[in-house]
Parts: C-alpha cells; sequence; structure tokens
C-alpha cells in the first residue's frame, strides 16, 4: 500500500520566483501605467498586446502550474481526488473576489444604487465590476479542474476545444457583446473559455518540470517558441479588416482633446483612440468593430493583399484604419490568440527560471516574498496605490516623481509581505 511521505516535498523554486516576476510585473503596469507620461507599451490595450497585456495570462499559468502541482502530488500519494477541497477553495478565492472588487469600487457601486435598479446594478457588476483578475483565475481553475488529472493529450485537446467554443459563442455573440457598454474586462464571464489555454500550458510544464527537472528547459522554450509563433500566425487573420486607403483618408480632424472621450470609465480604450495629430475620421459606413469580426466576408478574403500582421508589442493602426475584429489581440475580448501568445511566452519565460533557479540556484528576494504570498501582495498593491497616488498624481508631467512614486508603491508592498514572511504568515483561500 502506498503511504504519504512524512516529509513535505520541497516548493519549486522556479515557480516561486516565476510568480514574483509576474507580480513585480503587475505593480509596475499597473501604477505607471495610470500616468499620462508613460509609454503604451506598459498600458493595457484592446487592440494589440503590450507588455502590460502579458502580466495577466502569466497568473493563470501560474495558477494552473499550482493546481497541477498540489493534486498531482496528492494522487501519486495513494490519495483520491480531493474535489471537496479543490472547490472548496476555488469557491472561496471567488468570494474573495466579489468582495474585493466590491469593496475597491464601494463608491461607484454606491452611486450606481442610486441612479439605477438593482438588476441593471448586478448585471454590470456580474459582466465587469467583478470579472476581474481573481475571478477569471477561478472560474478558470473551476473549468480546467475535471481534466487537471488527465493525460497531456486530453488537456491539449480540452483547451482546444475550449479555444473554439469561445469562436462559436464569439461569433454568435459573445464579441460584440463584451465590447458594448458596460464593456467587459479581461474577457468578460465567458474569458474562462480562452485563459484556458495558458492555464493548461501550466499543467503542462508541470509535469515536465517535475519529471525532467532542468532537463526540460530547452523543450519548454521551443514550446513557447512555437505556441507563441502559432498564435502570432493567428493573428494575421485582422489585416483582412484593414479600411481601404481611399475610406480611411476621407477626413482629417485636429487630435481628440484629453478627458473628451467617455468609454465606461476605461482609461485604455480612449488611448486606442487618440493618435498624434492629425487624426482620421470616420469615413461612412466604418465603424471601430467590424459588422463581421469573426468569420470575414467573402470581399475582405477577396481584398487581402498578402500582408501580415504587425511583430509582436508593435502597435496596430487605431480603429479607423483597421476595425476591430476577433483574429486581433485582445484582452479586453479575450480574443484566442491573445492568451495563445501570451501563454507561449509564459512557457518560455518558465523555462528561463526553472534553468536559472533550479539548475543555476540563482533566487531574488523579491521575488521570493512577492511570489510565496502572491494573494497577499495583489489585494495590498490595490490599498497603496490608494494612498500613493494623493501624493503623485497622475497628471505629472515629471519622470522622476513618476518613478519616485512607483518606488514608494512597491517598497510599501514589499514591505508589508516581507514581514508577513518573516512572521510565516501567507494569505491562502
Amino acid at each position: 500500500m502506498s503511504t504519504v511521505p512524512a516529509v513535505k516535498p520541497p516548493r519549486l523554486t522556479s515557480l516561486d520566483q516565476f510568480r514574483g516576476y509576474t507580480m513585480l510585473g503587475m505593480l509596475l503596469v499597473n501604477f505607471l501605467g495610470g500616468y499620462s507620461i508613460c509609454p503604451r507599451i506598459l498600458k493595457h490595450s484592446h487592440d494589440y498586446c503590450s507588455y502590460a497585456d502579458t502580466i495577466m495570462p502569466q497568473f493563470l499559468f501560474a495558477a494552473g502550474f499550482a493546481l497541477r502541482l498540489s493534486l498531482g502530488r496528492r494522487l501519486e500519494a495513494g490519495g483520491k481526488m480531493p474535489w471537496g477541497r479543490a472547490l472548496r477553495r476555488i469557491l472561496g478565492l471567488a468570494l474573495v473576489a466579489v468582495i474585493w472588487y466590491s469593496f475597491c469600487d464601494l463608491r461607484g457601486m454606491i452611486d450606481k444604487f442610486n441612479t439605477q435598479d438593482l438588476a441593471s446594478v448586478l448585471y454590470s457588476q456580474a459582466k465587469r465590476g467583478w470579472f476581474q483578475t481573481l475571478m477569471h483565475i477561478a472560474v478558470t481553475s473551476l473549468w480546467i479542474l475535471p481534466v487537471i488529472s488527465a493525460s497531456v493529450r486530453v488537456r491539449i485537446a480540452y483547451a482546444v476545444a475550449s479555444g473554439v467554443l469561445h469562436i462559436v459563442l464569439s461569433w454568435w455573440f459573445n464579441f460584440v457583446w463584451v465590447n458594448s457598454a458596460p464593456n467587459g474586462i479581461d474577457g468578460g464571464p465567458l474569458g474562462f473559455l480562452t485563459w484556458t489555454v495558458p492555464a493548461i500550458c501550466g499543467t503542462l510544464a508541470c509535469d515536465a518540470a517535475r519529471a525532467r527537472g532542468t532537463a526540460a528547459v530547452r523543450s519548454l522554450a521551443l514550446c513557447g517558441i512555437g505556441v507563441m509563433a502559432l498564435a502570432w500566425g493567428m493573428s494575421c487573420g485582422t489585416v483582412l479588416y484593414n479600411v481601404p486607403l481611399a475610406r480611411a483618408q476621407s477626413t482629417v480632424l485636429p487630435a481628440v482633446p484629453s478627458g473628451t472621450i467617455d468609454d465606461s470609465g476605461d482609461r485604455d480604450s480612449i488611448d486606442a483612440f487618440r493618435t498624434t495629430p492629425p487624426i482620421v475620421a470616420p469615413a461612412p459606413g466604418v465603424t471601430k468593430l467590424a459588422p463581421d469580426p469573426v468569420l470575414p466576408s467573402l470581399e475582405r478574403l477577396r481584398a487581402w493583399d498578402g500582408g501580415l500582421v504587425e511583430p509582436p508589442f508593435v502597435p496596430p493602426p487605431d480603429a479607423m484604419r483597421r476595425q476591430w475584429n476577433y483574429w486581433m489581440m485582445s484582452q479586453r475580448s479575450g480574443n484566442l490568440s491573445y492568451p495563445t501568445f501570451a501563454a507561449g511566452l509564459s512557457l518560455l519565460l518558465y523555462a528561463g527560471f526553472l534553468g536559472a533557479c533550479d539548475g543555476w540556484g540563482w533566487t531574488l528576494g523579491i521575488f521570493r516574498t512577492l511570489g510565496t504570498n502572491s494573494l497577499a501582495a495583489y489585494l495590498l498593491h490595490d490599498i497603496a496605490g490608494w494612498t500613493v497616488a494623493i501624493w503623485f498624481p497622475e497628471s505629472s508631467p515629471s519622470v522622476l516623481l513618476t518613478l519616485t512614486g512607483f518606488a514608494c508603491f512597491t517598497a510599501s508592498v514589499y514591505a508589508v509581505c516581507r514581514f508577513l514572511e518573516w512572521r510565516g504568515w501567507y494569505l491562502r483561500v
């Protein structure tokens, strides 16, 4: 009979360091992204994959890795699948998400209750307010739980089927719905279907790291590059939605003044329409969202000039020169090409951490502290942001002042997490 070992298996240093890097990246983009002087690559976007947009998928990658690691060890030790425990943890995280995001937007919710009926408020919260990072992790974990202990082929097939289902639902209604007010966040309520891709990739990386150790670095890196290339090829479909030059140049207007666009309070969508002057006004018949966003019409296919999409991290033309569609990389819509590309990047990054940390013994203290208490760091970064923003306004044109604010913001989150680590306190659900 198998027995549970008395000695607890050692932690994978590479996972904690990878998770710590992700947390530090989150602090970077969530703080600096709100400042007017911040470059676009550090801001969340809705029409391409910026550096900021690579952070969220890494949370899902790490969540899938950790879920496979913890449940896999129990099964290998001769235990049964702890369905009850896993469900309690997932539902607990979902409850934390509802409470925390409601608390963070307490003033906004009060205003909504004063101006809207209960059904409208709950609809808005269910579509946008509550479906942010923590809720996406919880729902995606619940979605992949039935196959978490399945074979590699089954898990890959499950990820592919989830992506195909997302395409079908986006063609039916979801793409337009998630891009309609109130706009969804990170794919909206159905985003878990494509977040399954980085989460499943995390489970596969877990298998490789546990079975082969640092010998898996090369294969993980090559797989990551392959997945990134596949996603980039998938995103080439977005060039079918380029607006013909004659129509795009119909009218020229001066640049849009700051603060004149209302898009449900979404700052990044404003940046997507603002370019250096002059900007092109909508030509007749040209809308931000393409009328055939998922399945391009025959006219689009015939008009394709053989061009390819921009390289990763290069901003595309604005929405008046290329209509928004399903094949572009978009964090708001959770289009399949975006989380797939980010999943490949996560594999590549984790391969580097596996070789450096578990192979060469390299570690960074701040990564360890943030990575081992990631939920606490996530909650603390909201509180720190409210406090630091008082002293370092987002409208400041000073680079030095902005970087000083970021240093204070990061130091405050790190200091509390370091104290929790020193006391042996870890926030888990």
